[in-house]
Protein backbone atom coordinates (compact mmCIF):
# COMPACT_ATOMS: atom_id res chain seq x y z
CA UNK A 1 0.00 0.00 0.00
CA UNK A 2 1.56 3.44 -0.60
CA UNK A 3 2.38 5.93 1.35
CA UNK A 4 1.44 9.41 1.73
CA UNK A 5 3.36 12.22 0.95
CA UNK A 6 4.96 14.63 3.02
CA UNK A 7 3.58 18.08 2.56
CA UNK A 8 5.47 19.24 -1.04
CA UNK A 9 8.73 17.59 -1.01
CA UNK A 10 9.75 14.96 -3.85
CA UNK A 11 8.85 11.82 -3.96
CA UNK A 12 11.78 9.56 -5.01
CA UNK A 13 12.37 6.02 -5.39
CA UNK A 14 15.63 4.39 -5.13
CA UNK A 15 15.92 0.74 -6.26
CA UNK A 16 18.30 -1.52 -4.90
CA UNK A 17 19.33 -5.16 -5.02
CA UNK A 18 23.43 -5.85 -4.73
CA UNK A 19 26.06 -5.46 -2.25
CA UNK A 20 27.71 -1.98 -4.43
CA UNK A 21 24.35 -0.76 -4.31
CA UNK A 22 23.63 -0.56 -0.74
CA UNK A 23 27.10 0.81 -0.59
CA UNK A 24 26.27 4.05 -2.96
CA UNK A 25 22.86 3.97 -1.24
CA UNK A 26 24.26 4.51 1.97
CA UNK A 27 26.36 8.04 1.14
CA UNK A 28 23.26 9.48 -1.67
CA UNK A 29 20.39 8.60 1.01
CA UNK A 30 21.60 10.45 4.47
CA UNK A 31 21.77 13.55 1.87
CA UNK A 32 18.38 13.26 -0.24
CA UNK A 33 16.48 12.13 3.15
CA UNK A 34 17.16 15.50 4.38
CA UNK A 35 15.38 17.55 1.27
CA UNK A 36 13.09 14.93 -0.18
CA UNK A 37 10.81 11.46 0.90
CA UNK A 38 13.08 8.44 -0.58
CA UNK A 39 10.99 5.17 -1.35
CA UNK A 40 13.23 2.85 -0.74
CA UNK A 41 13.19 -0.81 -2.67
CA UNK A 42 15.05 -3.92 -2.13
CA UNK A 43 14.59 -6.49 -4.78
CA UNK A 44 16.12 -9.19 -2.96
CA UNK A 45 18.57 -9.95 -5.31
CA UNK A 46 21.60 -10.44 -2.42
CA UNK A 47 19.17 -11.94 0.03
CA UNK A 48 20.92 -13.32 3.35
CA UNK A 49 22.60 -11.63 6.41
CA UNK A 50 26.06 -11.26 5.21
CA UNK A 51 25.23 -10.53 1.62
CA UNK A 52 22.44 -8.06 2.43
CA UNK A 53 21.30 -7.28 6.21
CA UNK A 54 25.08 -6.99 7.48
CA UNK A 55 24.96 -4.05 4.97
CA UNK A 56 22.12 -2.23 6.13
CA UNK A 57 22.76 -2.36 9.88
CA UNK A 58 26.33 -1.41 9.51
CA UNK A 59 26.05 1.23 6.94
CA UNK A 60 22.94 2.31 8.69
CA UNK A 61 20.91 2.74 5.52
CA UNK A 62 16.88 3.13 6.43
CA UNK A 63 14.61 -0.64 6.76
CA UNK A 64 13.88 -0.79 3.26
CA UNK A 65 9.98 0.43 2.81
CA UNK A 66 9.48 -2.51 0.04
CA UNK A 67 11.85 -5.81 0.03
CA UNK A 68 10.76 -8.08 -3.38
CA UNK A 69 12.69 -11.28 -2.19
CA UNK A 70 13.90 -11.77 -5.89
CA UNK A 71 16.73 -14.06 -6.53
CA UNK A 72 17.83 -16.58 -8.67
CA UNK A 73 16.76 -18.06 -11.74
CA UNK A 74 18.28 -16.76 -15.38
CA UNK A 75 18.95 -13.38 -15.96
CA UNK A 76 15.31 -13.28 -18.28
CA UNK A 77 13.99 -15.04 -15.49
CA UNK A 78 14.92 -12.55 -13.02
CA UNK A 79 15.12 -9.46 -14.55
CA UNK A 80 11.37 -9.84 -15.53
CA UNK A 81 9.60 -10.83 -11.87
CA UNK A 82 11.86 -7.65 -10.89
CA UNK A 83 10.22 -5.41 -13.40
CA UNK A 84 6.61 -6.75 -12.76
CA UNK A 85 7.22 -6.08 -8.82
CA UNK A 86 8.66 -3.04 -8.98
CA UNK A 87 5.88 -1.67 -11.38
CA UNK A 88 3.08 -2.64 -8.98
CA UNK A 89 5.21 -0.64 -6.19
CA UNK A 90 5.93 2.42 -8.68
CA UNK A 91 2.08 2.88 -9.69
CA UNK A 92 1.27 2.50 -6.30
CA UNK A 93 3.93 5.34 -4.66
CA UNK A 94 3.57 7.37 -7.97
CA UNK A 95 7.32 8.97 -7.05
CA UNK A 96 9.03 12.24 -9.03
CA UNK A 97 11.67 10.15 -9.88
CA UNK A 98 13.57 7.07 -9.79
CA UNK A 99 16.99 6.27 -8.86
CA UNK A 100 19.26 3.49 -10.16
CA UNK A 101 22.71 2.54 -9.15
CA UNK A 102 25.32 0.63 -11.81
CA UNK A 103 24.43 -2.42 -14.03
CA UNK A 104 22.62 -4.85 -12.35
CA UNK A 105 19.54 -7.21 -13.00
CA UNK A 106 17.81 -4.41 -10.43
CA UNK A 107 19.18 -1.69 -12.13
CA UNK A 108 17.51 -2.60 -15.76
CA UNK A 109 14.23 -3.35 -14.19
CA UNK A 110 13.74 -0.67 -12.45
CA UNK A 111 14.62 1.78 -15.39
CA UNK A 112 12.56 -0.47 -17.23
CA UNK A 113 9.32 -0.39 -15.41
CA UNK A 114 9.90 3.62 -14.35
CA UNK A 115 10.30 4.85 -18.13
CA UNK A 116 7.27 2.88 -19.48
CA UNK A 117 5.30 4.86 -16.54
CA UNK A 118 6.79 7.87 -17.43
CA UNK A 119 9.10 8.39 -14.18
CA UNK A 120 12.41 9.96 -14.60
CA UNK A 121 15.10 7.70 -14.17
CA UNK A 122 18.37 8.99 -13.08
CA UNK A 123 21.10 6.75 -13.29
CA UNK A 124 23.86 7.04 -10.88
CA UNK A 125 27.50 5.18 -12.16
CA UNK A 126 26.37 5.60 -15.93
CA UNK A 127 28.45 5.86 -19.25
CA UNK A 128 31.04 2.45 -17.78
CA UNK A 129 31.51 0.50 -20.83
CA UNK A 130 33.59 -2.88 -21.52
CA UNK A 131 32.74 -2.95 -25.53
CA UNK A 132 31.12 -6.52 -25.27
CA UNK A 133 27.61 -7.81 -25.03
CA UNK A 134 29.21 -10.58 -24.07
CA UNK A 135 29.17 -9.32 -20.03
CA UNK A 136 25.02 -9.26 -19.36
CA UNK A 137 26.02 -6.43 -17.20
CA UNK A 138 27.28 -4.36 -20.38
CA UNK A 139 23.86 -4.63 -21.68
CA UNK A 140 21.80 -3.90 -18.30
CA UNK A 141 24.02 -0.49 -18.19
CA UNK A 142 23.67 0.22 -21.99
CA UNK A 143 19.89 -0.07 -22.14
CA UNK A 144 19.67 1.71 -18.90
CA UNK A 145 21.72 4.84 -19.86
CA UNK A 146 19.19 4.85 -23.26
CA UNK A 147 16.56 5.33 -21.10
CA UNK A 148 17.42 7.70 -18.65
CA UNK A 149 16.80 11.27 -18.03
CA UNK A 150 19.80 12.16 -15.91
CA UNK A 151 22.97 10.60 -16.74
CA UNK A 152 25.25 10.89 -13.36
CA UNK A 153 29.26 9.68 -14.26
CA UNK A 154 31.50 8.98 -11.95
CA UNK A 155 34.65 9.54 -14.32
CA UNK A 156 35.88 11.71 -17.22
CA UNK A 157 35.86 8.29 -19.32
CA UNK A 158 32.41 7.24 -18.55
CA UNK A 159 31.40 10.95 -20.00
CA UNK A 160 33.59 10.26 -22.94
CA UNK A 161 31.34 6.93 -23.40
CA UNK A 162 28.01 8.61 -23.10
CA UNK A 163 29.08 11.44 -25.61
CA UNK A 164 30.06 8.51 -28.43
CA UNK A 165 26.43 7.51 -28.35
CA UNK A 166 25.20 11.13 -28.26
CA UNK A 167 24.05 11.50 -24.76
CA UNK A 168 26.23 14.20 -23.63
CA UNK A 169 23.17 16.43 -23.31
CA UNK A 170 21.94 14.45 -20.42
CA UNK A 171 25.37 13.62 -19.03
CA UNK A 172 26.70 15.29 -15.38
CA UNK A 173 30.00 14.46 -13.88
CA UNK A 174 29.24 14.27 -10.76
CA UNK A 175 32.38 11.53 -9.24
CA UNK A 176 32.05 8.21 -7.40
CA UNK A 177 29.78 7.53 -4.55
CA UNK A 178 32.02 4.92 -3.91
CA UNK A 179 34.74 7.06 -3.12
CA UNK A 180 32.79 9.09 -0.43
CA UNK A 181 31.66 5.87 1.23
CA UNK A 182 35.37 4.48 1.49
CA UNK A 183 36.47 8.18 2.66
CA UNK A 184 33.56 8.35 5.24
CA UNK A 185 33.27 4.38 6.52
CA UNK A 186 36.95 4.14 6.56
CA UNK A 187 37.82 5.99 9.55
CA UNK A 188 34.80 3.32 11.14
CA UNK A 189 36.38 0.58 9.92
CA UNK A 190 39.56 0.94 12.35
CA UNK A 191 42.35 -2.01 12.06
CA UNK A 192 41.92 -5.48 10.74
CA UNK A 193 42.37 -6.28 14.93
CA UNK A 194 39.11 -5.22 15.52
CA UNK A 195 37.34 -7.81 13.35
CA UNK A 196 36.84 -11.09 13.20
CA UNK A 197 36.22 -13.69 9.80
CA UNK A 198 33.44 -16.20 10.03
CA UNK A 199 35.04 -19.74 9.01
CA UNK A 200 32.47 -21.97 6.85
CA UNK A 201 32.80 -24.00 9.67
CA UNK A 202 30.90 -21.30 11.69
CA UNK A 203 33.97 -20.25 14.14
CA UNK A 204 35.60 -17.24 14.27
CA UNK A 205 38.95 -16.30 13.18
CA UNK A 206 41.72 -13.99 14.36
CA UNK A 207 43.03 -11.63 10.98
CA UNK A 208 46.57 -12.21 10.50
CA UNK A 209 49.08 -9.25 10.73
CA UNK A 210 50.26 -9.66 7.28
CA UNK A 211 47.63 -10.97 4.49
CA UNK A 212 46.27 -10.54 0.53
CA UNK A 213 42.71 -10.41 0.00
CA UNK A 214 41.18 -11.94 -2.85
CA UNK A 215 37.76 -11.93 -3.93
CA UNK A 216 36.48 -14.13 -6.72
CA UNK A 217 32.36 -14.40 -7.21
CA UNK A 218 32.08 -14.13 -11.03
CA UNK A 219 30.37 -17.18 -12.79
CA UNK A 220 33.35 -16.95 -15.68
CA UNK A 221 35.62 -17.82 -12.55
CA UNK A 222 34.16 -19.73 -10.67
CA UNK A 223 31.94 -22.29 -13.13
CA UNK A 224 34.82 -23.89 -14.43
CA UNK A 225 36.91 -25.82 -11.83
CA UNK A 226 40.07 -25.36 -13.19
CA UNK A 227 40.16 -21.24 -13.04
CA UNK A 228 39.17 -21.55 -10.04
CA UNK A 229 42.11 -23.92 -8.85
CA UNK A 230 44.50 -21.88 -11.23
CA UNK A 231 43.34 -18.91 -8.99
CA UNK A 232 43.42 -20.55 -5.39
CA UNK A 233 46.37 -22.45 -6.18
CA UNK A 234 48.70 -19.07 -7.07
CA UNK A 235 47.23 -17.41 -3.85
CA UNK A 236 48.46 -19.98 -1.65
CA UNK A 237 51.90 -20.08 -3.40
CA UNK A 238 52.30 -16.53 -1.66
CA UNK A 239 54.72 -15.52 0.95
CA UNK A 240 51.26 -15.08 3.86
CA UNK A 241 48.29 -16.00 3.84
CA UNK A 242 45.10 -15.17 1.34
CA UNK A 243 42.08 -14.07 3.06
CA UNK A 244 39.02 -15.48 0.82
CA UNK A 245 35.31 -14.50 2.04
CA UNK A 246 33.63 -16.92 -0.23
CA UNK A 247 30.85 -16.17 -2.17
CA UNK A 248 27.38 -18.39 -0.94
CA UNK A 249 27.28 -19.59 -4.56
CA UNK A 250 30.25 -20.92 -4.77
CA UNK A 251 31.17 -22.62 -1.40
CA UNK A 252 30.87 -26.40 -1.54
CA UNK A 253 33.12 -26.53 -4.77
CA UNK A 254 35.60 -23.85 -3.56
CA UNK A 255 35.73 -26.02 -0.42
CA UNK A 256 36.59 -29.69 -2.33
CA UNK A 257 39.56 -28.03 -3.87
CA UNK A 258 40.79 -26.52 -0.37
CA UNK A 259 40.60 -29.70 0.56
CA UNK A 260 41.77 -31.70 -2.44
CA UNK A 261 44.63 -29.43 -3.12
CA UNK A 262 45.79 -28.74 0.75
CA UNK A 263 45.64 -24.78 0.31
CA UNK A 264 46.98 -24.15 3.21
CA UNK A 265 47.52 -20.55 3.33
CA UNK A 266 44.52 -19.38 1.98
CA UNK A 267 41.90 -18.65 4.83
CA UNK A 268 38.38 -19.48 3.94
CA UNK A 269 35.59 -17.42 5.36
CA UNK A 270 32.29 -16.33 4.87
CA UNK A 271 31.10 -13.38 3.14
CA UNK A 272 32.29 -9.83 5.00
CA UNK A 273 30.52 -6.64 6.00
CA UNK A 274 31.13 -3.34 4.31
CA UNK A 275 33.29 -2.07 7.22
CA UNK A 276 35.69 -5.80 7.44
CA UNK A 277 36.35 -5.06 3.81
CA UNK A 278 37.45 -1.36 3.91
CA UNK A 279 39.59 -2.60 6.83
CA UNK A 280 41.10 -5.75 4.98
CA UNK A 281 41.58 -3.42 1.73
CA UNK A 282 43.53 -0.76 3.53
CA UNK A 283 45.88 -2.95 5.70
CA UNK A 284 46.21 -6.22 2.63
CA UNK A 285 49.83 -6.26 0.86
CA UNK A 286 48.18 -6.64 -2.36
CA UNK A 287 44.13 -7.26 -3.68
CA UNK A 288 43.08 -9.49 -6.04
CA UNK A 289 39.44 -9.53 -6.93
CA UNK A 290 37.46 -9.45 -10.07
CA UNK A 291 35.21 -7.02 -8.47
CA UNK A 292 34.22 -3.60 -10.26
CA UNK A 293 34.01 -2.11 -6.55
CA UNK A 294 37.00 -3.67 -4.95
CA UNK A 295 39.61 -2.88 -7.87
CA UNK A 296 38.53 0.61 -7.20
CA UNK A 297 39.04 0.81 -3.21
CA UNK A 298 42.09 -1.06 -3.65
CA UNK A 299 42.87 2.06 -5.74
CA UNK A 300 41.64 4.32 -3.00
CA UNK A 301 43.62 2.50 -0.74
CA UNK A 302 46.87 3.12 -2.36
CA UNK A 303 47.21 -0.89 -2.98
CA UNK A 304 48.48 -2.96 -5.75
CA UNK A 305 45.63 -4.62 -7.41
CA UNK A 306 45.28 -7.47 -9.96
CA UNK A 307 41.89 -8.01 -11.36
CA UNK A 308 41.30 -11.25 -12.77
CA UNK A 309 38.77 -10.30 -15.86
CA UNK A 310 39.03 -9.83 -19.53
CA UNK A 311 37.90 -6.39 -19.74
CA UNK A 312 38.62 -2.94 -18.83
CA UNK A 313 35.96 -1.86 -16.06
CA UNK A 314 37.55 1.06 -14.92
CA UNK A 315 40.40 2.76 -17.17
CA UNK A 316 41.49 5.30 -14.48
CA UNK A 317 42.80 2.08 -11.79
CA UNK A 318 45.26 1.00 -14.40
CA UNK A 319 47.46 3.89 -14.34
CA UNK A 320 50.52 3.37 -13.08
CA UNK A 321 49.85 -0.37 -13.10
CA UNK A 322 48.22 0.03 -9.85
CA UNK A 323 45.46 -2.25 -11.64
CA UNK A 324 46.56 -4.87 -13.98
CA UNK A 325 44.25 -7.83 -15.49
CA UNK A 326 45.16 -11.17 -15.67
CA UNK A 327 43.85 -14.73 -17.16
CA UNK A 328 42.77 -17.07 -14.06
CA UNK A 329 45.83 -18.35 -14.67
CA UNK A 330 48.28 -19.02 -11.95
CA UNK A 331 51.58 -18.04 -13.63
CA UNK A 332 49.90 -14.60 -15.16
CA UNK A 333 48.31 -13.57 -11.88
CA UNK A 334 51.65 -13.96 -10.22
CA UNK A 335 53.73 -12.38 -12.58
CA UNK A 336 51.11 -9.55 -12.50
CA UNK A 337 51.31 -8.87 -8.84
CA UNK A 338 54.89 -8.37 -9.03
CA UNK A 339 55.17 -5.81 -11.43
CA UNK A 340 56.07 -2.43 -10.72
CA UNK A 341 53.34 0.39 -9.80
CA UNK A 342 53.98 3.68 -9.35
CA UNK A 343 51.44 5.77 -7.21
CA UNK A 344 50.65 9.15 -8.07
CA UNK A 345 49.09 10.86 -4.71
CA UNK A 346 47.69 13.59 -6.77
CA UNK A 347 45.61 11.44 -9.28
CA UNK A 348 42.28 11.68 -7.95
CA UNK A 349 40.14 10.92 -10.89
CA UNK A 350 36.66 9.51 -8.85
CA UNK A 351 36.15 12.89 -7.64
CA UNK A 352 36.84 14.73 -4.76
CA UNK A 353 34.61 12.78 -1.69
CA UNK A 354 31.44 14.85 -2.24
CA UNK A 355 29.23 12.54 -5.37
CA UNK A 356 26.58 12.37 -2.79
CA UNK A 357 25.78 15.80 -2.70
CA UNK A 358 26.12 16.11 -6.58
CA UNK A 359 23.47 13.41 -7.32
CA UNK A 360 21.09 14.26 -4.70
CA UNK A 361 20.79 17.83 -6.28
CA UNK A 362 20.67 16.34 -9.92
CA UNK A 363 16.90 14.60 -8.64
CA UNK A 364 16.17 17.18 -6.77
CA UNK A 365 16.44 19.76 -10.22
CA UNK A 366 13.93 17.93 -11.92
CA UNK A 367 11.40 19.58 -10.00
CA UNK A 368 8.91 19.64 -7.25
CA UNK A 369 6.03 17.41 -7.91
CA UNK A 370 3.02 19.37 -9.33
CA UNK A 371 0.10 19.00 -6.46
Amino acid sequence: MGKAQKGNMMKIATVVGARPQFIKAAVVSRILRLRAQEILIHTGQHYDHNMSDIFFEELEIPKPDYNLGISGGSHGQMTGAMLAAIEEVLIAEKPDALLVYGDTNSTLAAALAAVKLHIPVCHAEAGNRLGTFENPEEVNRICTDHVSTKLLACTESAMDFLAAEGLSARAELVGDPMYDAFLFYGARAGTPDRHALLGLDGKKYAIPERFYYLTCHRQENTDEEEKLVNILRAMDSLDVPTIYPVHPRNRERAAAIKEEYGLEKLLFCQPVGYLTSVALVKHAEKVVTDSGGLQREAFFAGKQCVTVFDYVVWPETMRGGRNRLAKPDAKDILAKLTAAQTVDPDYRPFGDGHAGDRIACEILSIGERKV
